[in-house]
């Protein structure tokens, strides 16, 4: 018995000590980048799936790219937009899109770096360039 607690103790202590090394504390920039992320994927589930309703066709474009200025503008319109209420989908975008725009302009304020004020790249945004490998 005391060979198996023994194993068991020193199996604890190994996955303790690996865990903090992959296990990084999430940075303001890294929870906004991530939350940026999530939500344009989101946008672009709903605009691709079946809509349960036609005003879902009618909500602004929204790419987000947290360097750019715009952003800010963006996020505000979007939560802002009047329609599409009743849609659960919009509703949870929306209260996403809330809790980003308020990361942003309060907790992660200094933290952030914005590399551009172009609006139009977040109508019309690059797509990627294409990995030849």
């Amino acid at each position: 018995k005391l060979p198996a607690m023994k194993m068991l103790l020193s199996l604890i202590v190994l996955l303790s000590a690996a865990l903090p090394a992959n296990a990084a504390p999430p940075t303001c920039y890294s929870r906004v980048l991530s939350l940026s992320k999530e939500i344009t994927e989101s946008f672009k589930e709903l605009q691709t799936s079946k809509a349960e309703d036609p005003c879902v066709e009618t909500l602004p474009r929204l790419y987000l790219d947290i360097h750019n200025y715009c952003v800010l503008a963006k996020l505000r319109d979007f939560v802002a937009y009047p329609r599409c209420e009743r849609v659960t989908e919009v509703s949870e975008l929306k209260e996403k899109a809330r809790s980003l725009y308020t990361i942003m302009i309060s907790y992660c304020r200094r933290d952030l770096v914005f590399l551009t004020d172009d609006c139009s790249a977040l109508e019309n945004p690059v797509p990627p360039p294409i990995d030849p490998s």
